[in-house]
């Protein structure tokens, strides 16, 4: 039988290590950008008068969509259905179902009352108009 000594700063790094694979996993990031932290996964940004927000949402119809948007917070609610299971035997599934929500915070205000959703092969794309207090103003410059 051969005999190892016990060292504690191993096990500690022995710990540690799997808990970085742990995270990584759930939290890591992919090519220095963030995981998304939940779904549906969203890029946001913005031009001077627009924000814009993308979502990837494959198998949500439109009408099981639900978009808000107060000030500069986004929520984004839907279902994915499952398809008719009845009579087969599942294999694997890796494909989420049921509800879902998403919030975030807007880097500034928007005019909710001007937002535009649109839907195509599955993905969600939102035209939000910035608020008139968010939006650049060019200061004419006086001369004295």
């Amino acid at each position: 039988m051969l005999l190892s000594e016990w060292s504690p700063g191993s096990a500690f790094s022995e710990l540690r290590r799997e808990m970085d694979r742990l995270f990584d996993g759930y939290l890591g990031t992919n090519g220095g950008r963030a995981r998304p932290a939940g779904f549906p996964a969203l890029n946001v940004w913005e031009d001077g008068d627009n924000l814009y927000a993308e979502a990837e949402i494959p198998g949500v119809p439109m009408e099981d969509l639900e978009i808000y948007v107060v000030g500069n917070e986004l929520t984004v609610k839907g279902q994915r259905k499952p398809a008719d299971q009845e009579g087969i035997v599942c294999h694997r599934q890796e494909r989420g179902m049921g509800s879902f929500s998403r919030s975030l915070t807007l880097p500034s205000d928007v005019d909710s009352e001007k937002v535009q959703a649109k839907l195509c092969n599955g993905v969600l794309t939102l035209t939000m108009p910035k608020a008139e207090a968010a939006r650049p103003k060019r200061i004419e410059i006086k001369t004295t």
